[in-house]
């Protein structure tokens, strides 16, 4: 059946449709929105429109959902991801009760970017506890002075980047990118630190984004931000993702 041909489905329908053991098996639910507002909330079975290459057999039958996700959430939230925590922000965390002597960024654990990707501070790292809770299984370490806490139970990359205006952390997109990506496709989780979770490790985590999922660095950025309220790339850093963007959307 051609596009032009595609029928209009009641959310409804659908729910009904999805909560069908065999109908849902045979389903294929693509969600066409940007690929950082599908991470947002998500029909639970359905796929971002930039994994359809991933799918070997095409629909017998296309039909577009009335009304969208919106009209589908209201419909049947239960068929729906779970929304993502709101970030803390740094006047919230100072009043946290989890640690009040740990600073604002410390507050709390790693936040999930995507399934597979996390981002937090040194101290972070250091919580063995917290990261097996989280199922951290790397460390991509964006520092030159934080240590490498648990060499023998978790992979490690390191990155020895200064925080400052000068450093070219440009240089190691490509090869955090890469790592990132070989702890992904081995059914990983990675954690991406620096010391305070702030600017150089948030850097790496824009910088996958922008080139795993094809976004503009604003989205990126408002994405994480969302997650973790704290991240702020010092002034060159962003100049640096700037024109990453630049090189990857226009390629």
């Amino acid at each position: 059946m051609g596009l032009e041909e595609a029928r209009e489905l009641e959310c409804a329908a659908l729910g009904a449709l999805l909560r069908e053991p065999r109908e849902a098996e045979r389903t294929l639910l693509l969600d066409c929105r940007p690929f950082l507002a599908f991470c947002r909330r998500h029909v639970r079975a359905a796929r971002p429109v930039s994994l359809l290459h991933e799918t070997r057999a095409g629909p017998t039958a296309v039909c577009f959902l009335r009304g969208g996700f919106d009209a589908f959430l209201a419909c049947c939230p239960d068929l729906c991801s779970e929304s993502p925590a709101p970030a803390m922000s740094p006047a919230g965390a100072e009043n946290s009760r989890s640690d009040l002597r740990a600073p604002f960024y410390d507050q709390g654990g790693p936040v999930e970017i995507l399934p597979y990707l996390f981002l937090g501070s040194c101290s972070h790292s250091s919580d063995l506890q917290g990261l097996q809770a989280c199922g951290i299984t790397a460390v991509l370490n964006v520092s030159a002075s934080c240590p490498n806490h648990f060499e023998g139970l978790l992979r490690y990359k390191s990155i020895p980047v200064e925080d400052n205006q000068m450093a070219e952390i440009s240089a190691w997109f490509q090869e955090a990118i890469c790592f990132i990506d070989s702890v992904k496709n081995s059914g990983g989780r990675v954690l991406v630190h620096c010391q305070a979770g702030i600017s150089r490790s948030a850097t790496i985590c824009l910088a996958y984004l922008i080139q795993s999922r094809r976004v503009r660095l604003d989205e990126a950025f408002d994405f994480v931000k969302q997650r973790r309220g704290v991240i702020s790339p010092n002034f060159s850093f962003m100049g640096q993702l700037l024109q990453f963007e630049t090189q990857v959307l226009c390629h």
